[in-house]
């Protein structure tokens, strides 16, 4: 039988029913209590997927037996045949589900996010398609009760954004959005053209795992901090006073600016959040490559400078590249209520990719 073994089925199960007995024992510290609630929870929706495989492999088995002489009873020799054909197509599905489930997790994926949207190639139309893509992501964050809040927003003259940065929180943000990181196309005929001539654009979509404090250790000796005076569109100062605040992590060079808030104080803890959130993906990174490429996938590779989705105007179509596939769907895409397919899709390609892996690695 193909699948998770047998034995690391029970293994499973006589852990979950170890953890459910201590569980029940009532005179648990609350720190050991509180680590066996954390596992339980983890465990439970793998051992029931663990149990149902079980369950189905035991009755195949019997069916399996009486079908190879083991009954006499025409009758019920078909019936089982029938029903042994019917579980032989449902023990698939049952035994890729478990299989998904035991799959390594990436420890970010509960996480919640900073998101980066850059406008690319294009000019104003670039920046009026990155306040597209925000107002996109914007929106798909409702429908998942997240909460948006920007951080840096940074005005181009003729609307739209050059850049804008914000903290998505919720749970499992980053397990959704993590692979919306790339180039984004767009071809559309911008609304500055006379001529009806089909124009492509593009603007690029960072999405980061937001960091603790014990994730990522920054020295004061390792910071040069600048300040000066926020100002609006077109170098239009809107402070009078030196709030806006740069931060240069010297031993990477990584650079981070904040002058959204009026306080300085505040717009130092913005930088810190998102710098402390790009050295974290820069670890995350590095040791990703340490690993070869093994956690490489189709969908997972998280280059910046890939082209992964194009939006179509003229066809109302968006299609992902990494995966080919298109939806002609696109204005329900941008108001955020169709991207939970483009997403859905994506991690159950990366998922399948990395099931592959282990099957060539067993």
């Amino acid at each position: 039988m193909s699948g998770v073994p047998t034995a690391r089925i029970r293994q499973i199960e006589a852990r979950y029913a170890e953890l459910t007995e201590q569980m029940s024992a009532g005179d648990l510290p609350a720190e050991k209590f509180v680590a066996l609630s954390k596992e339980y929870a983890e465990l439970k929706p793998v051992a029931e997927a663990a149990g149902t495989v079980r369950a189905m492999r035991d009755e195949a088995e019997s069916l399996t037996a009486m079908v190879n002489g083991g009954e006499t009873d025409r009758e019920m020799v078909a019936l089982a045949e029938e029903e042994l054909q019917s579980l032989k197509e449902q023990l698939p599905e049952a035994e890729k589900a478990l299989a998904v489930l035991l799959l390594p997790k990436d420890m970010a994926d509960e996480r919640s996010a900073i998101l980066e949207i850059r406008a690319g190639t294009g000019g104003e139309e670039a920046a009026l398609f990155a306040a597209d893509l925000y107002r996109m992501y914007q929106r798909y964050a409702e429908t998942q009760g997240w909460r948006v809040e920007t951080m840096e927003m940074s005005s181009a003259d003729a609307g739209g954004f050059k850049e804008v940065i914000a903290n998505v929180t919720g749970q499992g943000v980053f397990a959704q959005l993590k692979f919306e990181s790339g180039v984004h196309r767009v071809q559309r005929v911008p609304a500055t053209e006379a001529s009806g001539r089909i124009h492509t654009s593009a603007a690029t979509v960072a999405v980061l795992p937001e960091a603790e404090d014990v994730d990522v250790q920054i020295e004061e000796k390792d910071l040069r901090i600048d300040v000066f005076r926020s100002s609006g569109p077109g170098g239009q100062s809107v402070n009078t006073t030196d709030s806006a605040v740069r931060i240069t992590h010297l031993p990477t060079g990584l650079v981070v600016s904040q002058q959204d808030e009026k306080s300085q104080h505040k717009n130092k803890a913005k930088a810190l959040k998102v710098l402390r959130a790009r050295l974290f993906e820069l670890e995350r990174e590095k040791l990703a490559n340490e690993r070869a490429g093994a956690r490489k996938s189709m969908v997972g590779s998280g280059d910046r400078s890939e082209r992964i989705r194009t939006y179509n105007y003229p066809q109302g179509r968006v299609t992902d590249h990494r995966i080919n596939l298109t939806l002609h769907r696109l204005p329900e895409i941008m108001e955020g209520g169709g991207l939970g397919e483009l997403v859905a899709a994506l991690i159950a390609e990366d998922q399948a990719a990395r099931l592959a892996n282990l099957n060539e690695g067993a």
